[in-house]
């Protein structure tokens, strides 16, 4: 006899696979009780990226006082959660054991489920935070290390259909915010040069990489005709000219975003999709963000989560675990199965 699933309603979120440490209450999956997180941008921004051991240690200070300030937050009692999620893979080995081992001593005290998520997943149901979406859609998954686009069929089947084949669109923002000397994280100081700097997005022409697979995505040759055109451009230069920068983090942007845009409204017509979703870090990001609610005139259902469900956070990590939790170790993702 089949198992019939019943998710829990109010679930316990931890997010620690990198170098945020977050934690969440969320109800039925798209009530926000209360979200919280300690951001290290400022303790990477030294060294111009993250680095997993100092990551991992600042999650270990602060992830105990985020849990007490988050349960209050949220007027909640530690017994009154009804389950327990946590981020298991992909991330940070370091980072996901901190969270996860969190996650699965609560459980065991409260003797309530833990329920496994994938990080990707999560960013898929970041979708579903205070709002009304229902699959079947196609998502854009925008972040520093992914670039994909994913059918979603239901809230359990996904397929991945489209990705990146070498660079990631974040990374490419960060690669190139570097080489012009923006510092970390640079995508979104190049988003605020662009969009506030007066730049011209046509002054340089860029190419849009093609693909043998039309939905598949390649950031590697746009980012290194960047670098040839900005070197090309300033080489000489002593004092480089802000509205010469502008007018490259316009161009680059107005690109990139170009390209995310065609390919999956492409996707979309040939799946014979007409609701489309954004998530990742990325999709904080202002000029696509613009691109894509303007499909909205085209006929588009056009979902992007608020800007505080777009980067890493728990709530996403809630939503995931009422929507499509993993079963522990499935997909090779059990941060502990890689560890112990």
């Amino acid at each position: 006899m089949n198992t019939v699933y019943f998710p829990p309603k109010t679930i316990l979120a931890i997010e620690s696979s990198c170098d945020d440490t977050a934690i969440a209450v969320v109800r039925n999956g798209r009530t926000v009780l209360a979200s919280i997180m300690d951001s290290q941008t400022t303790l990477h921004q030294p060294y111009g990226g993250v680095i997993p051991e100092l990551a991992a240690r600042h999650h270990l200070t602060c992830i105990h006082g985020l849990l007490e300030t988050c349960l209050a937050e949220a007027k909640i009692a530690l017994n009154d959660i009804e389950a327990v999620a946590a981020t298991i893979g992909p991330g940070l080995i370091g980072s996901l054991l901190v969270g996860a081992s969190v996650a699965k001593t609560l459980s065991l005290i409260t003797e309530k489920p833990f329920l496994a998520v994938h990080h990707l997943y999560a960013h898929v149901a970041s979708n579903y935070l205070e709002s009304d979406l229902e699959p079947p859609f196609l998502c854009l998954l925008v972040s520093g290390g992914h670039t994909q686009l994913i059918h979603v069929k239901s809230y359990a089947e996904m397929a991945i259909v489209g990705e990146t084949l070498d660079d990631a669109v974040g990374e490419a923002y960060d690669k190139v915010a570097r080489i012009m000397g923006l510092g970390y994280p640079g995508g979104p100081i190049l988003d605020k040069l662009a969009q506030q700097g007066g730049g011209n997005p046509k002054a340089i022409t860029l190419p849009t990489p093609k693909t043998q697979n039309p939905w598949d995505f390649s950031f590697s040759g746009l980012k290194t005709a960047f670098v040839r055109k900005w070197e090309a451009e300033t080489d000489e230069l002593e004092t480089i000219p802000k509205q010469l920068q502008a007018d490259f983090a316009a161009s680059f942007q107005a690109t990139a975003v170009k390209i995310l845009l065609k390919k999956t409204v492409a996707c979309a017509e040939a799946l014979g999709l007409k609701t489309l979703s954004v998530a990742g870090g990325v999709s904080a990001n202002s000029a696509l963000r613009g691109a894509f609610l303007a499909l909205r005139d085209e006929g588009y259902r056009v979902h992007i989560p608020k800007m505080g469900y777009c980067t890493d956070n728990a709530a996403m990590v809630g939503a995931s675990a009422f929507f499509n939790p993993l079963a522990e170790g499935d997909l090779g993702m059990d941060v502990f199965s890689r560890v112990l």
